[in-house]
């Protein structure tokens, strides 16, 4: 979550202090600039005070994963090219004929909605398996291709598909490598 200083700068006095107690759940930046703000507008904070808030500023940022809003904004396109795979699955149904191909399609969108799961939750290592294996599907476009004279509406569903994650990949390489937002 990205904290603006001139959001905070806003507030009152009191609504302020809610972002220094001691079982504050804000993001560090926030607390900082609240506990700035609170300085600059003449409190006073005793020694004590001030070190609660430095072991809290610091305390927060390494308990919590700041999850930049690019996780879930792909997340949220991994999950709709997801949902598109089940459209795509009950438009194929009649290829469905074994036990072996239904689970494999399970199993294959129950992974995208896993992937999509973990990369919200900001996880790397699932970030780059879904980037790895992108590339790797990049291989699939002349399959694409001959489906749009053999079945169209299938060759659409599989475009929409690489629309959504070819922009999933776009905005989780745009991520910083670093975690301070």
């Amino acid at each position: 979550m990205d904290t603006k200083k001139n959001v905070l700068e806003k507030m009152s006095d009191l609504e302020l202090e809610q972002y220094i107690k001691p079982d504050s759940k804000f993001v560090p930046q926030a607390i900082q600039y609240a506990y700035e703000i609170l300085q600059s507008r003449g409190r006073t904070f005793t020694n004590e005070e001030q070190d609660r808030i430095n072991s809290l500023v610091s305390t927060v940022g390494d308990s919590d994963t700041i999850i930049h809003p690019n996780h879930t904004k792909a997340s949220n396109l991994i999950y709709l090219s997801g949902a598109i795979g089940i459209v795509g699955l009950i438009w194929t149904s009649e290829q469905l004929n074994s036990g072996l191909a239904i689970f494999i399609s399970v199993a294959v969108i129950s992974f995208i909605f896993g992937t999509g799961y973990m990369i919200g939750k900001g996880n790397a290592v699932a970030k780059y398996l879904f980037i790895f294996l992108f590339v790797i599907g990049i291989l699939g476009i002349p399959i694409i291709i001959t489906h749009l004279s053999t079945d169209p509406i299938l060759a659409i569903i599989n475009i929409l598909q690489l629309i959504l994650q070819t922009w999933a990949v776009v905005l989780l390489l745009k991520i910083p490598k670093n975690k301070k937002i």
